[in-house]
């Protein structure tokens, strides 16, 4: 059966065309009530929306086949992010769909804030030719200052420089290098507040962005600044913002976003000096078109290929990459499984060691994978997207080093998992058959393909274990399906891994724990 999409707000009918072209059942059921959409949801595969539709932790919590949720747009505020990734559903944005149209709003709001137009026509439409009254100023030779130098930023800045601004940016990620490329000049926070004469924010709000724009930074501004904000609500303190404009000490803000949309009762409404716009960054026909279209390739990407771009809670998979990729992720996530039913006490660290070709891979899938086998065993609801979070959580400190072909194989995984009393490494590689295999188990050379279900034995390399083990497992009607053994030197430790195709009951497990070489049984399912 083709995985099927729900298309829950209003998308471009040639991204409809394009679910349905690629083979996906597609439903276009807008207007949804939040109870509506939380009883058809687990019927669904893929979840479509703009930001009317509220993809929340109980609608996440009904979705039992949704792998994935698209966003048309870069925002996702109105999905819970959280809650989809501990339930292993990607979320994906359009990040560059919209950039222009988002950047050309700034740009026009700043126009029309530096020569009050919007006030200017309300005047001369009631019948007042105020021509005095509304004196503007230029852009030429000003300072913009831009928070946030990402996507959109840079194309504001770019525009602004060909209006002959000077633009400085603040952007904690912006490197040296970048800011040359794009003509700014890199500044801190404070050196911005006080150089600008024009403000224009384009950062995602987060903890550290929320009120960015406060009392406190309006103190340091320019006196005579003027704000814009096609971010998001949040990013400006909106009472702080009004008391400055009373002041005088801004002249005038626009503003497409708001802490609270729709706005009922924004302290900027009503102000001289101030346009508001309800959140139209994003709306002209090509923008809509083009993040219609791109959340529709994404999606159907994923679901056929699984191929995964601009997601926000996990590393992107091209569809080129995602063949090569798959033993190696079933690799990972195998060493992950095998180390972490072994280890019996808390986890302080995991170390991933890529070595020869998979190191020149996109090796975040595989770490993902890894983690996700090593907190299985503790975490049943632990899956790809969610483990480096629940791992975080826990303190587990990871550690990747990627290096070339060294020893016999031309490439291999190894997992180490690092404990309070031990380190612990499995290590494993993809033959030339697309089979996943274990090569080395505790510094031991053994080579064995993963089975359902497995005995480890820790056991001394003494006579006799082999035919005692045998007997006792053809006693218990238990086949074996196969026996492989390895051993750090003659008579010293050694390890037996056996597949075996029938359950081992509690009984027959502690008769092997009972033999006298054996050190330790650990019954392993994968």
């Amino acid at each position: 059966m083709s995985p099927r999409v729900l298309i829950a707000d209003q998308l471009s009918p040639a991204a409809v065309s394009i679910f349905r072209e690629r083979g996906l059942a597609t439903d276009v059921k807008v207007g949804l009530a939040k109870e509506e959409l939380e009883e058809i949801i687990k019927d669904y595969d893929g979840l479509a929306v703009r930001s009317a539709t509220k993809v929340t932790e109980k609608v996440i919590a009904a979705a039992s086949k949704l792998r994935v949720v698209g966003r048309a747009g870069i925002g996702v505020d109105n999905i819970d992010v959280k809650a989809a990734t501990a339930k292993g559903i990607i979320v994906m944005n359009t990040p560059f769909g919209n950039s222009i149209t988002t950047a050309e709003h700034a740009i026009s709001l700043m126009m029309a804030l530096a020569r009050q137009i919007p006030e200017a026509d309300r005047s001369t439409q009631s019948g007042k030719w105020e021509k005095t009254k509304f004196l503007g100023v230029e852009l030429y030779a000003k300072t913009l200052g831009v928070i946030g130098c990402g996507n959109i930023g840079s194309i504001v800045a770019d525009r602004a420089i060909g209006l002959k601004m000077k633009v400085i940016a603040y952007d904690p990620f912006l490197s040296p290098e970048r800011a040359v490329e794009l003509g700014v000049e890199k500044v801190e926070l404070d050196t911005l507040l006080r150089r600008a004469d024009f403000i224009t924010l384009h950062t995602p709000l987060t903890d550290k962005t929320r009120n960015i724009i406060d009392a406190g930074a309006l103190e340091k501004t320019k006196k005579g600044v003027r704000i814009v904000n096609c971010a998001r609500g949040g990013l400006v303190d909106e009472r702080a913002l009004a008391n400055a404009l009373k002041a005088g000490q801004v002249a005038g803000a626009a503003f497409d976003v708001f802490e609270v949309e729709p706005p009922k009762d924004s302290p900027l409404f009503g102000m001289p000096n101030v346009i508001c716009t309800p959140h139209l960054g994003a709306a002209t026909l090509e923008a809509q078109e083009n993040v219609a279209l791109q959340v529709a390739e994404q999606m159907a990407d994923y679901l056929l290929k699984g191929a995964i771009t601009n997601a926000v809670n996990f590393p992107n998979i091209s569809a080129e990459e995602a063949p090569r990729l798959r033993p190696w992720v079933k690799l990972a996530e195998q060493l992950g499984l095998f180390a972490g039913q072994l280890t019996e006490t808390s986890i302080n660290g995991v170390r991933l060691e890529y070595s020869g070709e998979v190191a020149t891979l996109n090796t975040k899938p595989l770490t993902a994978a890894a983690l996700t086998g090593v907190l299985r065993p503790s975490l049943v609801d632990v899956n790809m997207v969610s483990a480096a979070a629940n791992a975080r959580e826990r303190g587990i400190q990871l550690e990747e080093t990627t290096r070339g072909q060294q020893g016999a194989f031309e490439s291999y995984i190894r997992l180490t998992v690092k404990t309070p009393e031990y380190d612990r490494s499995v290590a494993g590689t993809v033959f030339s058959d697309g089979r996943p295999r274990i090569i080395q188990v505790r510094d031991i050379d053994m080579e064995f393909e993963v089975a359902p279900r497995m005995l480890f034995i820790r056991n001394l390399d003494k006579p006799g274990f082999i035919g005692k083990f045998g007997s006792l497992m053809g006693e218990a009607g238990l086949n074996l399906a196969t026996l492989n053994l390895g051993r750090d030197k003659p008579g010293g430790e050694a390890i037996c891994i056996v597949a075996i195709d029938e359950p081992v009951s509690a009984e027959v497990m502690a008769k092997v724990r009972a033999l006298p070489q054996v050190k330790r049984v650990n019954l392993l399912e994968f």
